[in-house]
């Protein structure tokens, strides 16, 4: 099926809530013109009846003030990365279906694109409309962060089964995002609490970059990492130059997500009003602020007073 992100993408902030209702400050916030999306984490869910009775309070409270839906975004890639379990199918580290594809590539692309189909249908049936998956980096073995979450070594293998988890995805009526460009399985660094750095040419990178060519993505999250043979002085999220390799180079017409704004490896570019004017600036369409509702309110407001720039 065709997905597209843009339409749903009403405003350029993606907030998060702390439990498993909303109370009347998320509420304020979630009817802010500005924002656009709603991330969920495991500490929003319990139940699939709960998650429903959450999606369906939220897309009424922005029906009844007449307001677009919110885009709503969890991260359920499989593995350690799975936010949503009890009452869920557990999902697989996706290096094991690159062990899989080592042993047979054809079961191998059946099983992604089954847990894909999978994975989309869950959430759509709680109203969940979109996770950030896959992750497309590679698994050099140098980034615990990534480790289990890559689906393997070799670019071909990536393609392959991210390739066929994506039509799953479709099937489920879901669209799908590439994470983390240009790739973040070099840098051993983890960005939540450190700034990782990827000293390899242009020319090194380009095997990482592959799958952003090959594969129909709707969107990208750019990594937190600072590539110093296209960019010394900023990471990938906040790097003009990379929005417009992106752009211009690999040709991708999707959406562009921020990866979470908190991040340790974000604070490079100031507070939380500087980081979002900073990604916005150099390309990202949705700007992700997340577990810090007092910045979220900051934000908003100083935005009221001073947009962002088209």
């Amino acid at each position: 099926m065709t997905f597209s992100l843009k339409p749903a993408c009403s405003g350029p902030l993606m907030l998060d809530i702390q439990g498993m209702s909303l109370d009347a400050r998320e509420r304020a916030r979630l009817l802010h013109p500005l924002v656009g999306g709603l991330i969920l984490f495991a500490r929003n869910y319990s139940s699939p009846a709960q998650l429903t009775a959450l999606t369906t309070e939220i897309r009424a409270l922005r029906h009844a003030s007449g307001r677009a839906p919110l885009l709503i975004a969890v991260d359920q890639e499989g593995g350690r990365v799975q936010r949503f379990r009890s009452g869920f199918t557990p999902l697989p580290p996706m290096r094991q279906l690159g062990k899989e594809w080592d042993r047979a590539p054809k079961a191998a692309k059946a099983a992604a694109k089954a847990l894909g189909r999978t994975l989309a249908a869950e959430l759509r049936a709680c109203g969940v409309d979109f996770s950030f998956t896959p992750v497309l980096d590679l698994d050099y073995g140098h980034s615990a962060v990534i480790g289990d979450r890559a689906f393997h070594r070799r670019p071909k293998a990536v393609i392959a089964l991210a390739g066929a988890l994506i039509a799953g995805l479709r099937q489920g009526g879901m669209g799908c995002c590439g994470k983390h460009f240009p790739g973040h399985g070099w840098a051993d660094a983890d960005s939540h609490i450190a700034l990782p750095m990827d000293s390899r040419s242009l020319a090194e990178l380009q095997e990482d970059l592959r799958p952003y060519r090959a594969l129909p993505l709707d969107a990208v999250m750019p990594a937190h990492v600072i590539y110093p043979a296209m960019d010394a002085e900023h990471t990938a999220c906040f790097s003009r130059k990379w929005h417009a390799y992106l752009r211009h180079d690999i040709g991708f017409k999707g959406v562009v997500f921020s990866d979470d704004l908190s991040m340790q490896a974000a604070s490079v570019a100031g507070d939380a009003l500087a980081r979002a004017r900073a990604a916005h600036a150099a390309g990202c369409d949705m700007l992700l602020l997340c577990n810090d509702p007092q910045s979220a309110e900051y934000v908003l407001a100083a935005l009221e007073k001073e947009p962002l720039r088209p």
